[in-house]
């Protein structure tokens, strides 16, 4: 929006030029969306606490968790405003891949609204039935890997890219539909599993949307990705400052969220956030490095995976809880210990991750 008013301006003043650059739009988007998250933060928990909207802790779960109960919750509704802002001020509003992004993360966030309503209405964890939810995830996950695959402009963006391999890529054809809603709805259901302790599922959303954010720019800049071996997709650029506006958002978040949390962000946050991470992972074919960046998350969720096969085949538990996070807990592992270290593995993980734009 305003790179446009920018662009008229610039006929009476030659300054307005800067907004013209893409990274000097992506640090206005990490700045506007960590400060819009400090001016309307403490008034959103300000209103959650009035109107009594409280989480609901899981009565099988740690114990420790017990006086969490009542923490106001649907923080999640303050990032999503946050990069919805952010990303509609800088972003250039006519590039669809910004509207994909948007859009995306905006739908599973109300999923996870009404998840989180009906917790809060009825009075338990429970929410939308496992059913329901994957239902209304598949619908906004089709449609998005239908959006992505009928307008992709070569075959080079429906096929999956090999990291650290130049050049080569797996085409799928009409299966990439299938691929991109399967890492869309697997990365929401990913952070949503992971965020169950206090700022634990925040900062490896920050850390892993900002380096998506330098594979978008690197992907959508001609010279960047032909010197370092990408296929380059015009436009995609764009959603460096879309990635940049949720880091810019979560930090502003993780201020309200840190241990011992004032505000949970609930499925309505966390949802949307995994869906935001999945898409842009599949529009800039970065879905294998959004598998190693995202380990965490891959790991609550194998862990949630091997703990109910385990049982319905041996009647016996592989964990002393799942998601993994819980199993610690319930070790003795003190809950800012699980969170530091789990962040620190994120950023390994992630540098590992960056690594691949190089060594090709």
């Amino acid at each position: 929006m305003l790179m446009h008013l920018a662009e008229w301006l610039e006929q009476f003043h030659s300054g307005f030029r800067v907004f013209q650059f893409l990274t000097f739009r992506a640090i206005l988007g990490v700045l506007t969306a960590m400060i819009f998250s400090f001016v309307f933060g403490p008034w959103m928990i300000r209103r959650l606490t009035f109107h009594q909207i409280g989480q609901q802790i899981r009565q099988d779960g740690p114990q420790s968790h017990l006086v969490k109960a009542g923490t106001p919750t649907m923080g999640g509704a303050l990032i999503i405003a946050a990069v919805v802002v952010a990303t509609l001020l800088w972003a250039d509003l006519a590039n669809r891949y910004v509207w994909i992004a948007l859009l995306v993360t905006t739908a599973f966030g109300t999923i996870g609204f009404i998840d989180d309503y009906r917790k809060l209405k009825y009075g338990n964890s429970k929410g939308l039935s496992a059913r329901n939810k994957l239902f209304w995830q598949t619908l906004v996950g089709l449609t998005a890997a239908v959006w992505v695959y009928l307008s992709a402009e070569s075959t080079a963006e429906t096929g999956v890219l090999i990291p650290m391999l130049k050049d080569v890529v797996v085409p799928l054809g009409a299966g990439y539909i299938l691929w991109a809603y399967l890492v869309v709805v697997g990365a929401s259901n990913a952070v949503n599993l992971t965020d169950g302790l206090d700022g634990l599922a925040i900062m490896p959303c920050v850390l892993v949307g900002s380096a998506l954010g330098i594979f978008a720019y690197v992907t959508g800049h001609a010279e960047f990705s032909a010197y370092l071996g990408f296929h380059f997709v015009h436009g995609v650029g764009e959603l460096a400052i879309f990635c940049t506006a949720i880091g810019g958002a979560g930090l502003g978040f993780l201020w309200f969220n840190t241990y011992p949390a004032q505000v949970f962000m609930g499925d309505v946050g966390a949802l949307a956030l995994g869906a935001a991470l999945g898409i842009v992972a599949v529009i800039v074919r970065q879905e294998l490095v959004l598998l190693v960046m995202g380990g965490v998350f891959v790991a609550e969720t194998v862990s949630v995976m091997l703990q109910v096969a385990t049982y319905k085949l041996t009647g016996r538990r592989m964990f002393r809880m799942a998601p993994l996070h819980h199993h610690f807990e319930l070790k003795g592992w003190a809950e800012p210990k699980i969170i530091v270290r789990f962040w620190i593995i994120t950023l390994v993980l992630v540098l590992i991750g960056l690594s691949t734009l190089k060594i090709r």
